[in-house]
């Protein structure tokens, strides 16, 4: 599959399917996947990073587990919205990925994502040791939010939270 716009999304997320997003940084892969009913985006642990093949393998069996039909990845654009080298790893690593699965990949524009994220952390009174662990999930998680949150505004996530029972 590869990359696919914002509005092409609800048609992958059907059937109690999550989302899934991710903040690659050089050491880690921060993790965060979605609740089924596209509200809130949960943290998962981050992926420590080895080779590619590893890293794959462990995204992949995680992706699955959450039940992933979709996969959020954050694309560090520069403050003047040019993109650069970080950029280009990020759309390198969806080209890779693309040739192991049939997920397909959002990019989104992850600017100042952890920044916010560290304020976060901060806020929630985390230690500076505790903080530099939870960093890249929390980034993740911030980034998948900012795709729900817009889901919603499209009016998109009704369309693909799963249906309620009746209320009795």
């Amino acid at each position: 599959m590869a990359i696919i716009t914002i509005e092409e999304l609800p048609a992958r997320l059907a059937g109690g399917r999550t989302l899934a997003g991710l903040d690659l940084g050089d050491k880690t892969i921060g993790v965060a996947v979605s609740d089924r009913g596209f509200s809130f985006a949960h943290p998962r642990p981050v992926i420590m990073r080895r080779k590619f093949s590893l890293d794959a393998a462990v995204l992949l069996d995680l992706l699955q587990k959450e039940n992933a039909g979709a996969v959020v990845i954050g694309l560090p654009v520069n403050m003047d919205g040019s993109e650069g080298p970080r950029a280009q790893k990020s759309r390198a690593f969806v080209r890779n990925m693309a040739a192991l699965s049939d997920l397909p990949f959002l990019l989104w524009d992850e600017r100042l994502s952890t920044v916010a994220a560290e304020r976060t952390l901060i806020e929630m009174d985390f230690s500076r040791a505790k903080r530099a662990g939870k960093i890249d999930s929390a980034a993740a998680a911030f980034i998948l939010q900012g795709v729900l949150d817009r889901l919603r505004s499209l009016g998109a996530a009704a369309r693909t939270a799963p249906e309620s029972p009746p209320a009795s």
